[in-house]
């Protein structure tokens, strides 16, 4: 059996060799036409929106999906989605925040002269003062509502929303609201009840989670 691959194989190679050493002649040839063509037909996409969206304007559908689109958006903005994971506080809790950050790379003015080296630690507190609290609250809870407003002011404390509806609170009670969209600032600073107040104590933030009982918010 082996000298029969032997043999084989030495065949293969003699023909390879004999193959590669003859001049190569290449024929153009008309095979003619093996199978059915069809022309390519290919509708211009714009020219179907159109048609679509013209359709759909005739028939009152159009108007109807931007009155439900707007009805949405009008929907979210009055009260938009709730932050994650925040719960009334049931026992009180404080901690420190440091604000500084390190710079991943350099940062000049415009007239290119340095003002911060990749790498550098900065702490913004030493440039400016936060002269406003921030409050966190349940904003469909009433009593952490009562007990926000009956502390703070406009003049020194920005009452934030977790949850609930600003712009109507701001309606009833004639003072302006915020919302921590997407719990952006809540994450940031650790905060997991409400409500809380985050005001500055030095170079550091001082957050604090503070209980309200029920029907003594005052």
């Amino acid at each position: 059996m082996k000298r029969l691959l032997l043999v084989g194989g030495s065949a293969g190679l003699m023909g390879l060799a004999i193959f590669m050493a003859t001049p190569a002649r290449i024929e153009a040839r008309d095979y003619g036409q093996t199978g059915q063509a069809f022309p390519v037909i290919e509708p211009d996409l714009l020219s179907t929106i159109e048609a679509r969206l013209k359709r759909a304007e005739a028939s009152g559908e159009l108007a109807r999906t931007n009155e439900m689109f707007a009805k949405r958006v009008e929907a979210k903005v009055r009260r938009p989605t709730p932050v994650a994971g925040i719960s009334p506080a049931t026992e009180p809790r404080e901690w420190t925040y440091d604000p500084t950050v390190q710079l991943e790379h350099d940062i000049r003015d415009q007239k290119g002269n340095l003002i911060g080296r990749a790498g550098q630690r900065i702490n913004p507190l030493d440039f400016v003062a936060i002269r406003q609290a921030l409050v966190f609250v349940d904003g469909d809870d009433v009593d952490q509502i009562a007990w926000a407003t009956g502390r703070f002011t406009d003049l020194n404390a920005k009452i934030i929303f977790v949850s609930g509806s600003p712009i109507e609170e701001m309606t009833n009670r004639k003072r302006r609201f915020y919302f921590d969209q997407e719990g952006k600032l809540t994450s940031r600073f650790g905060i997991e009840h409400t409500p809380a107040v985050v005001q500055q104590n030095g170079r550091m933030m001082r957050v604090s989670e503070q209980v309200v009982k029920k029907g003594r918010a005052g």
